[in-house]
Parts: structure tokens; sequence; C-alpha cells
């Protein structure tokens, strides 16, 4: 059975077409940059003759624009690895927020969606991309059943004490205000690879994953016990252009002594703050090359950004009363030595002790980064939303 997954990301869709059960990549890329006048479209096939790569840089306005790019490489009469779009039976999607009204992966219908456009205030630079994503797979896979795995799904085993807030209860009750977590697939997938390796089902694990959007969690006992993100993609740690928690008074110093309109505000923490606000750069990337020409923003975006994690990860031992390995992952946590070094710096009071020369050494699968002398497993896991989103579609479409 064809799976065709698209993991749409706010700057991104990152996409595999995988044969299942046997979970056999036939092909896979990345549309990066969406947004910008030189984003580029990755592609890269298993054929019999041998592996193929493309890469195309265009302009890529928006989501729409790329996927139908992605389409015409598949089907092309000489790279693609599908003759026509019939041959996808399913398509698995990434849905960011899916509130409490979704805790399970769902088969995508019409109220379905009805109820993902409903969320879209709570997640409002990833929901609307996602849902874009159905609506333009159900016009070119015709024939496939759309699948939607939530991000917040993984974070529902949360207790109380972790998800709800200090705030009226009538708010929980009556409008379902609380934290619910996200990156859910990608947490769940690398803490399963890092219990696995470790061998210790009940292992204490801090799962960090950094790219465009950032987010850590706790995991205890194979479960998420507590997270970063909140009610929405927002709290938490520095993003590409999201602030990650704020002061509330500076909410309400914006609006009552500087003029901001709410939904001002919102365009500002949400797409305007982060690294962006700090260097005019979203991208890890760019902001390295500014670091590495001396430039004190980057320096200082650089330490605001890991100093957030080590306070996080602070805490969260604190929550589970010890540590026993951290995992970095995600775009910037699977490969900049820089951020995975200052956040590991001055540590050693928990356990943790990095080795830089490994650290700095490219590879590939699980790897292993920690000192000799350093109690906690620092641990590099890749992580693989696509191949977690094709296992659960495949489930769900199974049960049907």
């Amino acid at each position: 059975m064809n799976i065709f997954v698209i993991n749409s990301g706010s700057s991104s869709i990152k996409y595999q077409l995988i044969s299942m059960p046997e979970a056999k990549v036939i092909c896979s890329g990345i549309v990066d940059r969406i947004g910008q006048q030189r984003a580029r479209v990755d592609y890269k096939a298993f054929l019999s003759s041998g592996e193929i790569k493309e890469s195309r840089e265009m302009p890529v306005p928006d989501h729409a624009t790329g996927l139908k790019a992605v389409a015409q490489l598949l089907t092309d009469p000489e790279i693609g690895v599908i003759s026509n779009p019939d041959q996808v039976e399913i398509v698995g999607h990434r849905v960011v927020h899916g509130g409490e009204k979704f805790s399970t992966t769902q088969l995508i219908t019409e109220e379905v969606k009805e109820k993902i456009k409903e969320l879209f205030p709570l997640a409002p630079l990833h929901n609307p991309a996602n849902f874009l994503g159905i609506e333009v797979a159900e016009q070119i896979f015709t024939q496939a059943k759309q699948v939607a795995v939530f991000d917040t799904a993984f974070h529902q085993t949360m207790p109380g004490v972790a998800y709800r807030m200090a705030i009226p209860h009538q708010l929980y009750e009556e409008h379902g205000i609380r934290a619910y977590g996200f990156h859910g697939t990608s947490h769940k997938y690398v803490s399963e690879q890092a219990v696995a390796y470790l061998g210790k089902p009940n292992s204490k694990i801090i799962t960090i994953h950094l790219g465009n959007g950032c987010s850590m969690t706790v995991i205890q006992d194979g479960k998420c016990v507590d997270t970063s993100m909140g009610l929405g993609p927002m709290n938490g740690l520095i993003m590409g252009t999201r602030a990650g928690d704020i002061d509330q008074s500076v909410i309400f110093h914006l609006v009552k002594e500087l003029g901001y309109s709410l939904e001002e505000v919102n365009i500002l923490l949400n797409k305007k703050s982060g690294m962006l606000g700090l260097t005019g750069f979203s991208d890890m990337r760019d902001i390295r090359g500014l670091l590495d020409k001396g430039d004190s923003n980057a320096k200082l975006a650089y330490e605001l950004y890991a100093y957030r994690i080590k306070k996080y990860i602070g805490s969260f031992a604190a929550v589970m009363n010890g540590l026993e390995a951290i995992v970095f992952t995600g775009g910037v946590g699977e490969n900049d030595a820089l951020t995975r070094s200052l956040v590991c710096k001055q540590m050693d009071f928990l356990g943790l002790e990095l080795d830089q020369k490994v650290n700095e050494t490219r590879g590939s699968g699980i790897r292993e980064i920690q000192s000799a002398n350093s109690k906690v497993k620092i641990l590099i896991i890749p992580t693989n939303e696509e191949l977690e989103i094709a296992r659960q579609s495949f489930e769900v479409v199974g049960m049907v």
C-alpha cells in the first residue's frame, strides 16, 4: 500500500512516499523556505536503476504551490515513482492542533475538516497550512483516503498538574483552555527510539525538538508527563519567529501604552519575534553565518536560545526527580553542534558533560555525544515524523 505523507510546517513541507507495511521509502524530499523568493524543492527517488536526486530553486509563495511542485516530480516521466496520482492509496497528514476534539488519528471527513478549521486560532502558523495541504491533496490524489495525525495526541497522557492553568475553572470546563503540547509525532518517535536504545522502558528522558518551531517533552515510563508548549504552539522555547515564554504584562503594555491591536500583538509574537526578531533571520543557518562574521545580535540570540533550553532541562529534571538521557532532534537539534554545546555547557551539576569533539563530528543514526564522565546520556536521534505518520495512517485505515 502506497502512503504519501505530507508534513506541512510553518515554512516547509517534508514529504515521503512509503510502501507499507514494510516501511520502504520510495521517495522523499522537502520544500524549504516557503514564502521566500529563493525557496528550494528537493526530491530523492529510489528507483530500480538507482537513487535519483533533483533540486530546484524557485519561488514558492505558499504551501499549495509547493505541494503541486512535488506532485509533478512524483509523476515525472523520467524521474517519477508513480505513473499517476491514483497509485497513492492513503495520504497521511500532520495536523498540529487537535484540541480536546482529537486524541487519536482520524480518517478525514468533512466533519473532521470543519473541526480542524475551528482550531485555526490555536495554531495560526500551522493548522491553516495543514488544512490547505489536505485540500490540495484531495484535488491531486482523488482516489486516496486522507488521514490526519495530530501533534497534540501524544501529550494526552499528561496529568492535570501539567496541563491545567491557574485560571477560573469554567474556562477549562466550558472552553477547553489548557496546555496541549505539540510536535507530538516527533517526540513520540524519538522517545520510543531512545527507550529501545537504552533498553529501559522506565527511563527518565527529556526530548528536545529544535526546528523552526521548538519544544521539549518529559518522557517517564515511556509516556509524556509534561511539555513546554501550551494552549497553542507559541509557548516555551525561543523559536524561528515565535517569542516563546513571555511576561503577560508585555502584551498589556503593547496594547495600552503603545497602541497595538490584539491582532498586531498576535502577529508580532507569532511571526515577527523569536530569532527573527533578535537577528532579522529566522533560519539558524543564516544566523550562524552572521555569528561567524562577529555579529553581536546573533551572539546574543544564540545565547538566549540555549539559555531557555537549559532552564527547561532543569525544571523537567526536577519534575521527574532524576534524568537519564536528553535527546536532541529536529533540523537544528540534529545538525547545529554549537546549539548543543551551549545547551550542555556548565550542566555538570545535573550530570551532563558533552564530548566536544564527538559533538562536532557529523554522523548518522542514533549517536551518543556525552563524555566518558557524563552521568546522563546525551543523544542525537534523527526524527522521522513521516514514518510515524505512515504507521498511524496505515493502522487507522486498516481499522475502517
